[in-house]
């Protein structure tokens, strides 16, 4: 595409000085390479992305449904198709120092189409701090005994919370370094007392003890339990210092956290004969093991929060031209995190699943096919990187993009056989590149007359 034909005046290009404080982490600009943090800090957070309950109970599910050997195998298959496009994604958000709904902007969405990708991805992590805060909240009312209230349990634990994201990566990683720590505790002590009744071959050998899982349905769990995950990757990897250390916190957290969680749970499910994870842990740790799973929970909902505020802040910056405070927008969403968590969201859990594991696979497939194979806005991200600005033009919402993300989604929910998280992965990537292809000439002149 002809970049010289564009109008190069009619974006927003200075950024506010309120961008540049702590509290709002850069959330509408590039990350400067003086304020990148090293490898084993952004880890630290990934890893704990793995390491918690959610991790757990899918590695439970898995071994109460399937051999050892077809749990790891399912566990390997899902990780690396996740592992792909997260690597790929966080790649670009080092790149360019842009978190992923601005990454967006110039990865085959625009101006709006970015702007609704945020606030997609925004509304399904308040989802998640809610059902996340509710399972914090129940852990801690367990211990506390019959007489605590969840309902104020439940709203201490999500302000308390929200507290800790306004302060931003540094407040994620500060309870990431208590939590997995504590998380580790749990399965330690879980694994020592685990192997007191029963030998390692005797729990890989073993036959499931629950119902049967197909091959396709536990690559589909794995899959969907961390595709928003691996495609926020860049809120991360935009403060990587350079590709190497995407590489290797792709690597690390995967085999930590991604295997190394499920093997434990589906082990623990073969030794307990239940899928049900707290019955495991009190079974195997006790009231200390829940009180430690209880604490490492909080890690997740910080990482769950801090997202959703970089992308709440973006949305109004490109729709309505409107800089707001990340730090005042973490405890808005955080109390409609905590409200939600009250009046019940986590008895929606299953629902809420299946809606995120068929709308979100095509925006991953369709930034990364525009990024990485299309590159129709490289040249554009590499000349305004130089001056460490944001590139002047852009596009408003492609209706290849509209067409591929909608036509993605519709493929993922009637086609039930085979993986279904690699099937509207693939399917999206393929109506875009050839929609691309097609019509791409088209859309460049409409972005350049913009």
């Amino acid at each position: 595409m002809d970049l010289d034909e564009k109008d190069t005046a009619t974006t927003l290009v200075e950024e506010p000085k309120v961008s540049e404080g702590t509290f709002d982490d850069y959330s509408t600009q590039r990350v400067p390479e003086a304020e990148r943090d090293p490898m084993w800090k952004i880890l630290m957070v990934q890893i704990g992305g793995f390491v918690c309950l959610s991790q757990f109970m899918l590695g439970a599910e898995l071994g109460y449904g399937m051999s050892f050997r077809d749990a790891v195998l399912s566990t390997v298959i899902g990780s690396v198709i996740l592992q792909f496009i997260a690597y790929g994604l966080g790649l670009a958000g080092q790149k360019e120092g842009l978190a992923t709904s601005l990454l967006s902007k110039w990865s085959g969405f625009g101006t709006i189409g970015s702007a609704v990708v945020g606030l997609t991805f925004a509304i399904s992590l308040i989802g998640w701090f809610g059902i996340q805060n509710s399972v914090f909240a129940q852990g801690i009312v367990s211990i506390v005994g019959k007489n605590a209230n969840f309902g104020i349990v439940s709203t201490i634990t999500g302000l308390v919370v929200t507290l800790s994201v306004i302060f931003g990566f540094k407040g994620l990683s500060w309870t990431t370094n208590i939590s997995v720590p504590a998380f580790l505790v749990v399965l330690g002590v879980a694994i020592y007392n685990m192997m007191q009744g029963h030998t390692i071959t005797g729990l890989v050998t073993m036959a499931a003890p629950g119902a049967a899982m197909t091959l396709s349905s536990a690559i589909t769990m794995v899959t969907g339990n961390f595709i928003v995950g691996a495609i926020i990757m860049p809120d991360l990897t935009r403060r990587s210092r350079n590709g190497r250390d995407v590489f290797w916190i792709c690597v690390i957290g995967t085999l930590v956290g991604e295997l190394g969680v499920n093997v434990i749970g589906v082990l623990m499910a073969h030794a307990v004969g239940t899928s049900k994870i707290m019955p495991i842990i009190y079974q195997l740790t006790g009231m200390f093991g829940i009180a430690l799973i209880v604490l490492s929970s909080v890690k997740v909902n910080d990482l769950n929060l801090y997202s959703a505020s970089l992308d709440i802040v973006n949305f109004f910056k490109q729709v309505f031209h409107i800089n707001l405070n990340r730090a005042w927008v973490t405890i808005v969403a955080g109390c409609l995190g905590t409200f939600l968590s009250v009046i019940g969201v986590i008895d929606k859990f299953s629902s809420f699943l299946t809606v995120l594991g068929v709308v979100f696979p095509p925006v991953a497939s369709i930034m990364f096919v525009d990024y990485w194979i299309l590159k129709r806005d490289r040249k554009s991200l590499d000349e305004s990187r130089v001056q460490g600005k944001l590139p002047e033009d852009t596009e408003k919402f492609p209706i290849v993009t509209i067409v591929a993300w909608v036509g993605g989604s519709l493929i993922g929910y009637f086609v039930t056989w085979g993986v279904q998280s690699l099937t509207v992965i693939v399917a999206s990537g393929l109506i875009y590149y050839v929609g691309m292809k097609l019509f791409g000439k088209k859309a460049t002149t409409e972005k350049a007359l913009n």
